[in-house]
């Protein structure tokens, strides 16, 4: 029943961005003999039962009697062996919180410990303390002190001071610096707790951040946003993420104003942002290397916040998940800054401190984890667009590629299948993994919005796959030239339209590594290596996209841009060609492109008997081609058919 208990009290919280971000908080149960704790590396948001620790208390108690090192690091080591022996049999392969012995101070049964900015506006204040106890006057306070052994043994000898003065359980602790705990019997008095700590808090905030959403200089950001991801990166396994607000505006319009928050004010914006953020002054490419490096140099880590002056915030992370955490931390230092103004000011974290939790083997620990699942595949860290990727061929296209660890991007007109393939995706490989925006390809302004929104959430572009098309066969009388100019439109132009505003992204990250490769593939046909009799318009206008390939090709090799077209046969077995009222069975039926053929049946019959492999073309088939084209690094400019031997090249 406890854990139970404890459980929901985690989801309850630990799914609430006003209490915990990346998946940070604790929690924990405890009855007379064991301690259950969150374990490391599991989230309050979707930890179950067996993600708790089972803990000894004797064990735990024990700790409080012996002796260890005066070395800090022998002694936080000596302390974690004899945390981890005081795990119960069966619990070896999970890690306690090393919050542990400070959870088991408190005697109520359920114990929280979570972020919220607005309490670390108050423990991150210059006058906190003196707040705290006009507001909670039976709260303790914790001043910022070294995590592990050292601040639990600070607060055992707080919450034993407190309990022996007021003859009272201790069930409040706030931590400069860092956070509060909260204890309590049960659950319904655990919610009025955390409820009645919280509107206390709101009755004293003066001022509420502002982040009204503002729009950005898109064509700056298109140029920022690449290269800071290939700094950070030279493979391009790194996504960037672009944040422009009103208080990101004032922090960003000049060094004096950014000063402001460019010391730590928790552990978790060390853990997840690092220790300092960089504040960059020019977007011309080679000062912008020079920042970066000398940073870099200064630093000994690659910066995750970079501010550009008058422009906003650029979150760095090696994946998109890594860089929306990123955002989000920061942002959350952000409020606190605003909120501390109620308080006497931001005290932000003491130097010595930060040092120590930059190098704090703990938390080294869990910025690892959460990193971890993100192995490597063929394209991971890569950014795709897929054109026309709602269903059919597209889908199969941006699922392969998800599935090789891309970050894929469907532009569509059809919202409904959009949605479901984004949502298939981000099932598997997480949040941020996919995204939809609607796109006419038609449009050129529709495709340059396309570009910029992805570079905006995503900070690049590697992989373009041109796959929209539409089709439409007919005799040459009976075609108007409305259809044969739609056909051109969506299959010719619009080609054009993508690869001019793609290229310009591919350009920048190639100006900071001489040596990344990006790719552009268009999904062509068979019809466009062959002509096809009754379909004139299609098969003219994949004519066309090969020469505009070739050309392509020959134009972009300076820049490292591979630009290829996958030619595919016949997909009989797709709603393109099997559909019972519109497929090209019925239309090639009907308009007697196949001679003698008196059903939908003879007509398949007669494609089929063209593929010396004997059947037709299936959307596997090309995805694996896709990512052929993808992974060589010495073709360009080719036409690769995908035909079950129909076609054969000279």
């Amino acid at each position: 029943m406890g854990l139970e208990i404890i459980e929901r009290i985690s989801h309850k919280y630990g799914g609430d961005s006003r209490y915990v971000l990346a998946g940070g908080g604790n929690a924990s149960y405890k009855d007379e003999s064991y301690l259950y704790i969150k374990g490391s590396g599991t989230a309050l948001a979707t930890i179950t039962s067996d993600g708790f620790v089972k803990m000894s208390r004797q064990k735990l108690s024990e700790i409080w009697e012996k002796t260890y090192s005066c070395d800090r690091d022998k002694r936080e080591a000596e302390v974690l062996s004899d945390m981890m022996a005081s795990r119960c049999i069966g619990e070896d392969a999970k890690r306690p919180s090393v919050e542990t012995l400070l959870h088991n101070l408190f005697s109520q049964p359920y114990v929280l410990h979570v972020h919220p900015a607005m309490v670390n506006g108050l423990t991150c204040s210059i006058d906190g303390e003196i707040a705290m106890k006009e507001m909670f006057p039976e709260a303790i306070w914790i001043e910022e002190t070294e995590p592990g052994y050292i601040l639990a043994t600070k607060c055992r000898e707080k919450i034993d001071e407190y309990e022996s003065k007021s003859d009272k359980r201790a069930y409040l602790l706030f931590m400069q610096n860092h956070g509060v705990f909260f204890a309590a019997g049960d659950e319904v008095k655990m919610d009025e707790l955390v409820s009645s700590v919280m509107s206390k808090l709101e009755g004293r905030i003066k001022e509420l951040p502002d982040f009204t959403v503002l729009e950005p200089n898109y064509d700056v950001v298109n140029k920022i946003s690449p290269m800071l991801r290939l700094l950070y990166d030279a493979n391009g396994e790194a996504c960037v993420k672009f944040t422009l607000n009103k208080e990101v505006q004032k922090l960003s319009e000049s060094m004096e104003s950014f000063e402001a928050i460019t010391r730590p004010m928790t552990p978790d914006h060390i853990v997840y942002c690092k220790a300092t953020p960089m504040f960059v002054t020019s977007i011309d490419v080679n000062e912008l290397k020079a920042q970066f490096n000398e940073f870099v140099k200064a630093n000994k880590y690659a910066p995750k916040v970079v501010f550009v002056k008058g422009i906003g915030m650029f979150a760095i992370g090696k994946n998109p998940k890594d860089a929306q955490t990123v955002t989000d931390v920061w942002l959350d230092a952000v409020k606190i800054s605003v909120y501390s103004k109620s308080f006497g000011g931001l005290r932000p974290m003491e130097p010595k401190m930060v040092d120590f939790i930059a190098n704090w083997e703990v938390e080294s620990y869990r910025s690892k984890v959460a990193l971890k699942g993100a192995e490597a595949k063929k394209f991971t860290g890569k950014i795709a667009i897929v054109t026309g990727g709602a269903k059919g061929l597209g889908k199969e296209i941006a699922l392969t590629l998800a599935k090789e660890g891309a970050s894929v991007i469907i532009a569509d007109m059809d919202i409904k299948n959009s949605e479901s393939t984004v949502n298939e995706i981000l099932k598997v490989n997480g949040q941020r993994t996919a995204m939809f925006i609607y796109t006419d390809v038609t449009n050129e302004a529709a495709v340059k919005s396309l570009i910029d929104y992805t570079v905006l959430q995503y900070g690049g572009l590697d992989i373009f796959v041109n796959n929209a098309g539409i089709i439409k066969a007919s005799s040459i009388e009976d075609t108007s030239i409305a259809d044969f100019e739609r056909i051109l439109s969506v299959n010719y132009t619009a080609y054009f339209n993508c690869v001019k505003h793609a290229v310009k992204i591919m350009k920048l990250q190639r100006e900071v590594n001489p040596k990344y490769i990006s790719d552009i593939i268009e999904i062509n046909s068979k019809s466009g290596l062959y002509g096809s009799p009754m379909n004139f318009a299609y098969s003219g206008s994949k004519f066309g996209g090969i020469g505009l390939t070739q050309s392509f090709a020959l134009e972009l090799a300076p820049y490292g841009i591979k630009v290829n077209a996958i030619c595919p046969g016949n997909f009989l077995d797709g709603d393109l060609w099997s559909d019972p009222e519109n497929g090209l069975f019925v239309q090639f039926l009907k308009a007697g492109k196949v001679e003698g053929a008196k059903t939908t049946a003879d007509v398949r019959k007669y494609y089929e008997n063209k593929v010396p492999l004997g059947r037709g073309c299936e959307a596997h088939d090309v995805a694996v081609a896709v990512c052929y084209a993808i992974e060589q690094k010495y073709e360009t400019g080719q036409a690769i058919p995908v035909t079950g031997g129909q076609i054969m090249l000279k």
